[in-house]
């Protein structure tokens, strides 16, 4: 358990990085050819890891060759529909969070849109509950109600009592940034089923999960390929060893705790991204989004308990 929330409070700090890097770095690029090269390259910093830990056929190539075929054909039939089924799910439900949400900060400030988006265990905690049995505990609604109360605070400007909340319904980069958090939601139910219930390895759900994000993305990616300097080689690289590092934190979390916890906790990111926007980047309102960071912490805390 420990270990788990250890993993939990780094993937935050390295997700937190990730989004002001995508901000800073990446902002003429089309969303889906973004994700595709980054996971391209976050596949080949982990694959290293994956080969090393899973027996990925090292039996077969140390047999004789005429075993092989018999023992590949064993392997197949062993594939759990159920796992593969999940894989898939998690990865389209991963893949159209992220682009939703590339597209909400393209739209609006990182400070602004990140609070928003990290409501994740507000829809999390209930999908458990309908989904898998979780039991709702009097305090956990109460965080919701703060998680939801960040949402409008997020979405405030100086002026009118009401104008956050005809902004919340209004503002594009909020809807966005909602739907985005309701797929991250669906996408960690997925996680959880898949490291826990399906005992799928962590080493290989990493790899497995950001090439099925990859190949849902491909299609679009094709259609509107990103042209990619020499110059910005280097960054695709980095950003890839975050996407790396932060995919195997966040399993190892999700893979020893439950969902409604591991959730709250690597969605505090918020608060790493809300103040290198602000401090970095010079966004308006930075004290505003500030609070609204703090009361969703708050709020997913609350949850967690």
């Amino acid at each position: 358990m420990d270990f788990g929330l250890l993993s939990a409070i780094g993937a935050a700090f390295v997700w937190g990085s990730y989004i002001f890097v995508l901000k800073r770095s990446f902002s003429g690029y089309p969303p889906a050819g973004l994700t595709v090269l980054i996971n391209a390259a976050a596949i080949a910093w982990f694959l290293p890891v994956t080969v090393a830990t899973n027996d990925l056929g090292g039996a077969a190539i140390a047999s004789d060759p005429p075993a092989a075929p018999g023992r590949i054909a064993r392997s197949m039939a062993a594939v759990d529909p159920a796992a593969v089924a999940v894989v898939a799910g998690t990865a389209a439900a991963t893949a159209a969070a992220f682009v939703l949400f590339l597209r909400a900060i393209a739209l609006g400030d990182v400070s602004y849109v990140t609070p928003i988006n990290k409501v994740v265990p507000m829809f999390v905690l209930p999908l458990e509950v309908l989904l898998l049995g979780e039991v709702l505990a009097p305090i956990q609604v109460a965080g919701v109600v703060v998680a939801t109360a960040a949402v409008y605070v997020a979405n405030y400007e100086p002026g009118s009592l009401l104008a956050p909340l005809v902004g919340a319904v209004h503002s594009r980069p909020a809807q966005l940034a909602l739907v985005s958090a309701a797929c991250y939601a669906l996408a960690d139910l997925g996680k959880r089923v898949a490291l826990q219930e399906l005992a799928i390895p962590g080493t290989l759900w990493v790899p497995l999960l950001l090439a099925g994000a990859g190949l849902v993305l491909l299609p679009a990616a094709i259609r509107n390929p990103p042209a990619v300097t020499r110059r910005d080689a280097p960054k695709f690289l980095a950003a890839g060893a975050l996407v790396a590092l932060g995919e195997h934190l966040t399993t190892v979390a999700f893979a020893s705790l439950p969902a409604s916890v591991a959730s709250p906790v690597i969605n505090t990111q918020a608060i790493i991204a809300v103040v290198l926007g602000g401090i970095l980047l010079g966004e308006r309102y930075f004290r505003v989004r500030l609070v609204a960071a703090l009361l969703a912490v708050v709020g997913v805390s609350m949850i967690a308990l």
